[in-house]
């Protein structure tokens, strides 16, 4: 069966703070499909059985592509294998469906590849830029010389030979917490991030066929505030019935928000889905419910 990979690149490379928000979208994609993993500053997806049940190919990339920049992912790449999508994301290459997967792969930098990239050094003074020209390198040599990963990185990425990939396991349970870029000092001013976290939920809740009836959100405030303001505060917010829409739970979270006064600053905010309920089946899509 072919494949239908999305690689969807973050930006821990850069910020430290982002590599929870890696296990945070790799939750939210479980929406999409029960395949989802995670390697370094990427999380990627094996979408081939979720084409038809999202619409179609433009469909469902649209969808992952649109949700993807609001949880904050820097690029989304796709290819016939998994490390065939991260290449093309780290080379900035959305459509690795565009032409034959070998003659997109041949042209790229070979540091596209971490397995490779750690033989850099050995592989420009061999006159090495591109995969082609690693490549081209006799496989026998390469053996020799090289680690076993850099060939079978080479083959997986090619398609020619399987990937194994551990899979993420959907939690029973959703509580996620953010670290807040900055101190927050008022109650709106928590929305931003909620709302990140609230498409998290989203997507626990599409994965699980369900719907929230009540969610929680928490916050703790900064450890430089004054003894009598506490450690921080929660608010509990109910629904008239089953729901995964991102825009409804956001209104009504605005709602409540509204009506609280922080009593210091806050620096991480936590949500929870305290209570869940089966959704109706509508139809054989895993879309969200819209209002």
């Amino acid at each position: 069966m072919s494949m239908h990979w999305a690689a969807l690149l973050t930006d821990v490379r850069t910020d430290s703070s982002s590599a929870c928000d890696t296990a945070g979208i790799a939750l939210w994609a479980l929406q999409f499909t029960p395949r989802v993993t995670c390697s370094g500053q990427a999380v990627m997806l094996e979408t081939a059985q979720s084409l038809r049940l999202f619409g179609g190919q433009a469909q469902l990339h649209a969808q992952v592509e649109s949700g993807a920049r609001e949880m904050g992912v820097l690029f989304t790449a796709w290819a016939p294998t998994r490390l065939a999508a991260l290449a093309f994301a780290e080379a900035g290459i959305a459509d690795g469906f565009a032409k034959p997967l070998a003659q997109m792969l041949d042209l790229l930098p070979f540091d596209c590849l971490s397995a490779v990239r750690v033989h850099a050094a050995t592989l420009a003074r061999l006159g090495c830029r591109t995969l082609a020209d690693v490549r081209r390198l006799p496989r026998g040599g390469i053996s020799r010389r090289f680690d076993k990963q850099l060939l079978l990185a080479l083959d997986q990425a090619y398609g020619l030979r399987p990937e194994v990939c551990p899979w993420i396991t959907l939690p029973l349970n959703f509580a996620a917490r953010l670290e807040l870029p900055g101190r927050v000092d008022t109650a709106c001013g928590l929305l931003f991030g909620a709302r990140r976290l609230l498409l998290q939920m989203s997507g626990w809740l599409a994965a699980r066929h369900a719907g929230a009836t009540a969610f929680t959100l928490r916050w703790r405030h900064d450890d430089m505030r004054a003894r009598t303001a506490g450690e921080g505060g929660d608010i509990t917010i109910r629904t008239a019935e089953p729901t995964q829409n991102v825009d409804h739970l956001c209104r009504l979270l605005t709602e409540h928000l509204a009506q609280v006064v922080l009593l210091a600053p806050v620096s991480d905010i936590e949500i929870l889905a305290t209570e869940v309920s089966p959704m109706a089946e509508k139809n054989h899509s895993l879309l969200q419910d819209t209002l």
